[in-house]
């Protein structure tokens, strides 16, 4: 995977190859979607490849990560909202997939 993929899709742009503006890994999110994840997505954030991504919204402008070792009462992990550019792609399309990123 490259780390600058050339093509550029406006995040409002939902077609097969662009991720969704808003995704979640936690089933229990209304923004959890299985078969977009099994695809595998790439998330820039503030110019730099994140893998620890629980939740992104590209239009609103943040990510949720975990915060340490740390779980609510429940046993979830505690998340803390980071806010910046977020870009995001599906990795199973190859060196130069569109990527999803608020214009």
């Amino acid at each position: 995977m490259s780390d600058q993929p050339s093509q550029t899709t406006p995040a409002a742009n939902t077609g097969p190859d662009v991720p969704p503006d808003h995704l979640s890994v936690n089933p229990k999110s209304p923004f959890f979607d299985a078969e977009k994840l099994q695809r595998g997505i790439g998330i820039r954030f503030k110019d730099r490849v994140r893998t620890d991504v629980e939740e992104y919204s590209i239009s609103e402008g943040w990510v949720r990560v975990q915060a340490g070792k740390a779980v609510d009462r429940k046993g979830q992990p505690l998340t803390i909202k980071l806010t910046g550019p977020v870009e995001a792609w599906y990795e199973d399309l190859g060196d130069n997939p569109p990527v999803a990123r608020k214009n």
